[in-house]
């Protein structure tokens, strides 16, 4: 028994975290993905998954020939419809992008394989033509959640999904002291000069960075983190005041803010750590999408 899976933009398998975590057992979970750590990751985690490859190369007869599929999930690129890229010429073109127009080849997909259930996840902030095509393709509104109500975590993200009834997660009212880490390695503090406004202001301080404002901001541990992103490079990582010292987050805080387990992303480089959490899933808000499957409430008490 089980249900069967098809994860397209799978990165390191956070739907398969999110099923066990809500107690659907998975009979076979298929993932397509490109990016070589992530899929480290993920077989090392999950080591019977079936990697498909890339999904812009598996034909139509090809995707037929899985069978019947129970859950169709993915979080489609954002990278050309996040509000950061939004005005932005060249990155801010919306689903026409390079990146984003991915989105349509889960459309591709979902008219083929005619899942029993399906989510797609993408940003909050992208621009209203963008949303509404993306809504009019899938045939349902999405659902507005944000991350923060189960992590210490402000991540406001659209789910579009033909699973009833799903209504916001309760508030566990986390924020960032309450993931942070002690003993932290002193190669995640920072030595440079920074300007310190006070733990009371959600930047309490800002470093003497020549980079942008986004990568200058020192977080104080009494308020929720920003929004995580992929870390490709820089000064990336999201910062925070550590006992008077400004720091980065370490890879395991990254994991507690998108509640993986701990140790999960383990066995690849800080920087693929980074940017696979950054880009992934906030576990507990997809499992409490998939526990509101019918028949599967009664089992999200226990795995929630």
């Amino acid at each position: 028994m089980g249900v069967v899976v098809l994860s397209l933009f799978d990165g390191m398998s956070c739907g398969q975290i999110a099923l066990e975590r809500a107690g659907i057992k998975i009979k076979k979970y298929y993932a397509s993905e490109i990016n070589k750590p992530s899929m480290k990751v993920t077989q090392k985690n999950y080591p019977n998954t079936i990697q498909l490859g890339d999904i812009t190369k598996l034909t139509d007869d090809q995707l037929r020939a899985l069978g019947q599929i129970d859950y169709l999930i993915g979080g489609s690129p954002c990278q050309n419809l996040s509000p950061i890229v939004i005005g932005d010429d060249e990155h801010g073109n919306g689903l026409e992008g390079i990146k984003s127009k991915l989105f349509y080849e889960y459309i591709r997909v979902l008219r083929i394989v005619k899942p029993k259930y399906f989510l797609l996840e993408n940003v909050e902030g992208m621009k209203n033509k963008d949303k509404e095509i993306i809504t009019l393709c899938m045939g349902v509104e999405p659902i507005m959640i944000d991350s923060g109500l189960v992590s210490a975590q402000e991540r406001k993200r659209y789910y579009w999904t033909n699973i009833p009834n799903i209504q916001q997660p309760q508030d566990k009212g986390l924020v960032l002291k309450d993931i942070m880490e002690e003993n932290v390695d002193e190669k995640y503090f920072y030595t440079i000069p920074y300007q310190f406004f006070g733990l009371d202001k959600r930047v309490a301080a800002k470093l003497d960075l020549y980079n942008y404002d986004m990568l200058q901001r020192v977080y104080s541990p009494y308020f929720q983190a920003p929004c995580l992103t992929g870390c490709r490079g820089g000064h990336k990582q999201k910062k925070v005041m550590d006992n008077g010292r400004p720091r980065k987050l370490t890879p395991t805080e990254y994991e507690k803010l998108q509640t993986v387990p701990l140790g999960y992303t383990e066995g690849v480089a800080d920087g693929h750590r980074y940017n696979m959490l950054g880009d992934g899933w906030t576990v507990d808000v997809i499992a409490w999408i998939f526990s509101h499957t019918p028949n599967e409430q009664s089992i999200h008490n226990e795995a929630i």
